[in-house]
């Protein structure tokens, strides 16, 4: 049985699920073929997980800052076989909704596994079926899984993956976690408050090295008050189950066991099998997806999100796939452009990003100033007795060029800290604007507003 569509989509992530939904919106008819559950990394494995995870275990931390000056004292106790309960219901109800908003679109959805074949074909192979699909455009949004060397290779015994330890039903006493980016501090942090023991190893010099060397020593100086036995420049040089316990070996000869080690130190493209090599795309030696400033891989194929590797964040993935279906449909013909696309860190302290940093400035020549405030000064960081950090804003050319910030809810600076770069604010721009008080917001306006310093 073949059908056609003006639109197939593969892959039911948040790229996937914006692009069929917008293009649909454009009077598109529309597949959308997904292999496993609808939603994908972000609903399923990352974003909404760990961030139900993270804000289960918020109330701890927030107690011990307070009892740190005797205002508050007691406990917190996290029931993690509840959590873990609470966290299959929240995914199963959103991907149920996930199912019937494509219903209410007319947006076919098509549960299976799909490859390219010649003449503009997807064959779909279900577990009991098979269907032949053709289409005017193709759009790849298959995304990211966990990825690491040989040597560094989860075994779903004691080496768990990004995934494999959010099902995790008891919290373990110690925890080895290998990678200082954004995944393995956030997961860290969790059974890092529900009382385990961290051991985190990062193989660079610093925690989240892509961040602002200030940003970095922050986060570095938050999580070594809260006991983590951080260890930079740590080269592993092999893991193995041994009974209940993870045994690292780092290259030197030390070795650290504990009851699980998470290994967080990356990720790769979903795009094997597919049949892109053989419609005309080119991959590069990670597997990811060559796209042109279309984001078309070949002639009709788009590739968007974690695929195409460009940008690994759902809202960059839900950004392109909203370009590619005004693309398909004939309503944009410029080059994806999407601006300047935030970027943040969850837990305690909140990392944000947005814009170019100072070393991306010097790169292209240009000599940045910054202007800081810090946290100590917010008396909403005061009220809740979390005063460590800062707001930084990256200027060049009398602009604002980039925001980053760490610190005690600074996450939720993101969105102004965007519109701003994006609109290339001066600072009389800033002056204009009334800020709330007493408002979080206020550490934004007193760094835009400081005093000017090279960065």
């Amino acid at each position: 049985m073949e059908s056609r569509f003006d639109l197939v989509v593969l892959g039911g992530g948040p790229g996937g699920l914006d692009c069929a939904h917008a293009s649909a919106r454009l009077g598109l008819s529309v597949a959308l073929v997904e292999r496993e559950a609808l939603g994908g990394t972000c609903l399923n494995r990352g974003c909404i997980p760990t961030k139900l995870f993270l804000a289960a275990v918020e109330p701890a931390h927030a107690l011990a800052a307070l009892g740190k000056f005797k205002l508050a004292a007691g406990s917190v106790t996290v029931d993690l076989a509840a959590l873990q309960e609470r966290k299959k219901k929240l995914l199963d109800g959103t991907r149920k909704a996930a199912g019937q908003k494509l219903a209410a679109a007319k947006i076919e959805l098509l549960p299976g596994a799909g490859t390219i074949l010649p003449d503009k074909v997807v064959m779909v192979r279900g577990s009991e079926w098979e269907r032949t699909v053709s289409y005017g455009a193709l759009v790849i949004a298959t995304g990211a899984r966990p990825a690491a060397p040989k040597a560094l290779a989860p075994d779903g015994d004691r080496i768990l993956d990004s995934d494999a330890v959010l099902e995790l039903a008891e919290a373990p006493q110690q925890l080895a976690v290998i990678g200082g980016g954004f995944i393995g501090l956030e997961l860290a942090r969790f059974f890092g408050q529900l009382g385990a023991k961290i051991t985190l190893l990062e193989a660079l010099d610093r925690l989240l090295p892509m961040e602002d060397p200030e940003v970095s020593k922050a986060v570095l100086s938050a999580h070594k008050r809260e006991g983590w036995d951080i260890r930079l420049g740590a080269r592993v040089a092999g893991l193995k189950s041994e009974g209940q316990e993870a045994v690292v070996s780092l290259e030197g000869g030390a070795e650290i066991r504990a009851d699980y080690c998470l290994v967080a130190v990356g990720r790769a493209p979903n795009t094997a099998g597919l049949g892109l090599e053989e419609a005309g795309a080119k991959l590069d030696p990670r597997g990811f997806v060559k796209t042109d400033p279309h984001l078309l891989a070949c002639e009709g194929v788009y590739v968007i999100g974690d695929a195409n590797g460009r940008l690994q964040l759902a809202h960059a993935a839900s950004s392109q796939g909203a370009y590619v279906a005004r693309h398909a449909a004939g309503r944009e013909r410029l080059p994806y452009s999407p601006g300047p696309i935030p970027w943040c860190v969850y837990g305690e302290p909140q990392v944000l990003r947005v814009g170019k940093s100072a070393a991306d400035l010097r790169a292209q020549g240009a000599e940045p100033l910054a202007s800081t405030a810090q946290l100590a000064a917010n008396p909403i960081c005061q009220a809740h007795a979390q005063t460590a950090g800062f707001v930084k804003c990256v200027w060049a050319y009398g602009r604002l060029q980039g925001v980053t910030a760490v610190g005690h809810g600074v996450s939720h600076l993101v969105s102004a800290a965007t519109i701003m770069v994006a609109q290339g604010w001066n600072r009389a721009d800033a002056e204009r604007l009334v800020f709330a008080h007493p408002t979080l917001d206020e550490a934004l306006h007193d760094a835009l507003l400081g005093e000017l310093k090279p960065a």
